[in-house]
């Protein structure tokens, strides 16, 4: 398992950070959020999941993810 962090932009409050979690958990990661640091630590099995779709499962929930 392999863990990273991003800066996520546009969140605010618990709604924010569910919407996140459940976006990174669809795609088969686990995300923990920071609302006060406005980060994401996503733990992810790096042989199975591909970062390019976590990415974008975040961003289609409306926020701008900063990060490799």
């Amino acid at each position: 398992m392999k863990q990273i962090e991003w800066q996520v932009t546009g969140m605010s409050c618990g709604h924010c950070k569910q919407s996140v979690e459940k976006a990174i958990a669809s795609q088969g990661a686990v995300g923990v959020v920071d609302l006060m640091a406005n980060t994401v630590s996503i733990t992810f099995d790096e042989m199975k999941i591909d970062l390019h779709a976590i990415r974008s499962a975040i961003e289609d929930q409306g926020y701008e993810v900063a990060g490799n």
